[in-house]
């Protein structure tokens, strides 16, 4: 598929397979496709061989992060949470209790509105996500060192304007 002196990446070798399945046909927005989840696919896998040093998993990273974005006290709800990770009602269920155990967050009831419950950063959890948050940045600028930064000024810009087509703006 690469036919500007590129060279060819698995992808490639994938869309030659699918070519003859559909003539005429253009694969550009599959074959992109294929290559965001491959990208995806070995950020993740470099996140997690970093973080399991700190014996933290990229989602648990992810929920401390959130709640520490929150602000001072660090707490939010678990429809924020649920909004802000993508996950459903269950997951994040899951992910909160699994956080409780380790001593990173707790639940408490809303002082202001006594039906809403809080998830809240506990100080173990902040430090715990104080200390990894530079190795995190600092795996993925290793990760995408092979783009220069323009480059990836530019996927960046591009990537924006497709979520907020597909997601919708944030409102200001």
């Amino acid at each position: 598929m690469a036919t500007d002196g590129q060279p060819r990446d698995r992808v490639d070798v994938i869309m030659d397979d699918i070519a003859p399945l559909m003539p005429g046909a253009d694969l550009t927005a599959k074959a992109l496709c294929h290559r965001l989840r491959r990208v995806a696919h070995q950020v993740e896998i470099h996140l997690r061989r970093e973080l399991a040093t700190f014996d933290i998993e990229p989602w648990e990273l992810e929920l401390l992060a959130c709640l520490r974005r929150a602000g001072p006290p660090y707490q939010t709800t678990p429809s924020s949470l649920q909004d802000s990770m993508q996950l459903t009602t269950g997951a994040i269920t899951k992910r909160v209790t699994t956080l409780e155990r380790r001593g990173w967050v707790f639940r408490t009831i809303d002082p202001s509105d006594r039906r809403q419950v809080l998830v809240c950063l506990t100080d173990d959890g902040e430090k715990r996500a104080m200390d990894v948050f530079g190795t995190k940045t600092e795996t993925e600028a290793r990760v995408l060192a092979g783009l220069e930064h323009g480059t990836q000024q530019r996927l960046n810009d591009d990537l924006r304007l497709l979520l907020v087509q597909l997601e919708g703006p944030v409102p200001e």
